[in-house]
């Protein structure tokens, strides 16, 4: 899956928890939360494969149920102690849906092959063209066909349904933007 397909399942999956559980839109900080959470295992995975050549493939440690466990425990270790519970969810419901989405359309068709990076480094991933770097791994990886359509389509819906939230999160991230423009004017 594209990165904006991930970040709009991860934005209305959120949306539908917060409106259910809160009976409000998300907030700024757990949405940014989620946005980061939703791109975390590509954050870890593709640099560390493409660019780095660390580990054997773009869905390794970072989309492993293993990892992912880990990874939940530590956030909302961390959530509980600095009290930020809903910031703490909100990145692992990106995360979580990221590795959920990865998985290929084909499983439902009954072929698991493209699913062992969930249990990778028990099971071993199957061998990459080798890429040089992300933006070979782009042109290489990534066509444009019915699946990538839907997930337009789902970015556009999360995106319709973020602006009726009140677009939670810009706010934030353009009053940090204006103070760190503004501390470089007056340094």
């Amino acid at each position: 899956m594209w990165p904006w397909g991930h970040l709009g399942v991860a934005y209305l999956l959120y949306s539908i928890y917060t409106h259910r559980r809160f009976d409000r839109p998300p907030s700024a900080l757990p949405a940014i939360a989620l946005a980061i959470g939703s791109q975390f295992p590509d954050l870890v995975d593709k640099p560390l494969a493409w660019t780095f050549d660390v580990l054997p493939g773009g869905r390794t440690l970072g989309h492993s149920i293993f990892f992912a466990i880990a990874l939940v425990s530590v956030v909302y270790a961390l959530a509980i102690r600095f009290d930020r519970l809903e910031v703490g969810t909100a990145f692992v419901i990106g995360h979580v849906s990221h590795v959920i989405t990865d998985i290929p359309p084909s499983v439902l068709g009954g072929d698991f092959s493209g699913t062992e990076y969930l249990l990778w480094p028990v099971v071993e991933q199957p061998p990459e063209e080798p890429v040089g770097g992300i933006l070979d791994a782009i042109l290489t990886y990534y066509a444009l066909g019915p699946y990538e359509i839907v997930q337009f389509g789902l970015f556009a819906a999360a995106a319709i349904v973020w602006y009726r939230d009140g677009m939670p999160g810009l706010g934030y991230v353009r009053s940090l933007l204006a103070r760190g423009r503004g501390t470089k004017a007056e340094s």
